[in-house]
């Protein structure tokens, strides 16, 4: 079976410590576009959640998820490939 193709969570992560921490600060005399920055902060959040969910969602349906750092790596070995369950056991080690 074919993993499914998700992005690391690490994008995520980048992506809200830019906002929270430099684009935040550069808006800081902007009200208005503070205000979007902070709902973009949020709509990130919710999507990483989302993801979560997928992926609890596909570890209960025993499919395998591949983490993927960018499109450009299209030939990834067998060692860059790990299941949902494979991750969370090594989360709780």
């Amino acid at each position: 079976m074919e993993p499914i193709p998700l992005p690391s969570h690490i994008h995520y992560e980048l992506l809200l410590q830019l906002l929270e921490r430099q684009t935040m600060f550069a808006a800081n005399s902007k009200p208005a576009v503070q205000d979007q920055v902070h709902q973009l902060i949020i709509t990130l959040r919710k999507a990483l959640a989302q993801q979560k969910q997928l992926e609890e969602s596909c570890q209960h349906h025993k499919l395998p998820i591949e983490y993927r750092w960018s499109l450009n790596d299209l030939n990834l070995e067998p060692s860059n490939t790990q299941t949902v369950a494979s991750l969370s056991q090594e989360s709780m080690s």
